[in-house]
């Protein structure tokens, strides 16, 4: 699945068949912040820290967001949250 194909399911009210990740950035991607943190937080991996510390950022917790950043091994994101959620739903792809 491409990063276009990803966004167009968007409109759909039911996630695609992907990772647990991309589900929780699927669902944020429809403004549902919740449901993304509650699938986000259930995966503990690096993966799983990176999108928690995305999720808090957008949340407007950047001290919460840092600690994830750290866990995730990731640099604290500056850009626009918009790119970032690009970045990373890429990254879940293997399209980076």
């Amino acid at each position: 699945m491409t990063i276009d194909e990803f966004r167009a399911t968007l409109s759909s009210t039911t996630p695609p068949a992907v990772a647990p990740l991309l589900v929780a950035l699927w669902h944020d991607g429809r403004g549902d912040w919740e449901q993304a943190h509650r699938v986000a937080q259930e995966v503990d991996d690096l993966n799983g820290a990176w999108v928690h510390a995305y999720l808090h950022r957008k949340e407007g917790d950047l001290g919460n967001a840092a600690y994830w950043y750290h866990r995730a091994g990731q640099p604290v994101a500056t850009d626009d949250l918009d790119a970032e959620w690009s970045r990373i739903v890429s990254a879940l792809l293997g399209h980076i």
